[in-house]
């Protein structure tokens, strides 16, 4: 993830890859014959990582919440996955990237458990009726890529999580019942 990072996919050698995690070329292209393959697997790696680090114990819209806070709080401890994620995903925006389909798919996946556990908290009466779930979900998740950019840019001098919590708890006094 840190050379996908730093170089782009288009700019990321096999070569660096392979000396990073300590294989040979041939090796590396025995596993991986096409960068493409390399790309997915080392994003599919990433969100599985990030499952088991932060499992969904709490699924209500409050629970979610809480979860991206702990999220931040962890990106802040890994700039460079963080960079090499979001440098990946604008360079997915377009139709040939091998990894479109993949980031369309993951931020529809995302957008849709935020939209659930709001939809929840409606049927709960713990968000406020007048609500749109799916409105609520595209601003949390425009929030935080805007804020991790952000972040990226200017450094420690920038507290993410701090920020994001801020907003959090806000969102949270507007929208509650």
């Amino acid at each position: 993830m840190e050379i996908f990072g730093r170089a782009g996919y288009q700019n990321a050698s096999f070569a660096a890859v392979a000396e990073a995690v300590g294989l040979t070329l041939p090796g590396l292209l025995h596993h991986f014959p096409r960068k493409v393959d390399l790309l997915i697997a080392v994003l599919e790696q990433r969100d599985t990582d990030m499952r088991t680090r932060f499992p969904v114990i709490d699924d209500s819209w409050l629970g979610t919440l809480d979860s991206l806070i702990q999220v931040a709080r962890y990106n802040e401890t890994v700039p460079g996955v963080v960079r090499a994620f979001s440098l990946l995903s604008v360079e997915s925006l377009t139709e040939d990237h091998p990894a479109a389909a993949w980031f369309a798919a993951r931020t529809e996946e995302t957008r849709g458990l935020m939209a659930r556990a709001f939809r929840r908290g409606l049927a709960e009466g713990t968000l406020k009726p007048d609500r749109d779930p799916e409105a609520l979900a595209a601003e949390v998740m425009a929030v935080m890529d805007g804020l991790q950019i952000q972040w990226l840019r200017a450094g420690t001098a920038f507290d993410l999580s701090g920020i994001f919590e801020a907003y959090a708890r806000h969102f949270i006094e507007t929208h509650r019942a």
